[in-house]
């Protein structure tokens, strides 16, 4: 049997360390990428649910918006209905005018 040399170690070895060397990088670098991935689908995450929370409160408001129009022209017709019995004679002035205030109210 040869002795064993000291000092610099032999292909062999180096070759092992390298593969150990580039292992760890490689394990590393995964563990880095996932966890970017991760950070990155929660940001969007937190995105797509702030833009939904936006898009339900403008939502909200267009329909707050849209309710008092609805119930304005819902008054109309009916103060338009009371014009027209009253104009027909069914209503007497008084009539009319208690109506119209009722409605009002």
């Amino acid at each position: 049997m040869s002795p064993r040399r000291m000092g610099r170690p032999g292909l062999i070895g180096m070759a092992a360390r390298t593969a150990v060397v580039a292992g760890t990088a490689t394990a590393v670098s995964g563990t880095v990428s996932r966890r970017q991935q991760a950070r990155a689908q929660d940001a969007q995450a937190q995105a797509d649910a702030q833009a939904q929370e936006a898009q339900y409160a403008a939502q909200q408001q267009y329909q707050a918006q849209q309710a008092p129009a609805a119930n304005d022209s819902g008054m109309l017709a009916q103060l338009n209905q009371l014009s027209q019995l009253h104009n027909a004679g069914v209503l007497s002035d008084d009539e009319f005018t208690a109506a119209k205030a009722k409605l009002l109210a």
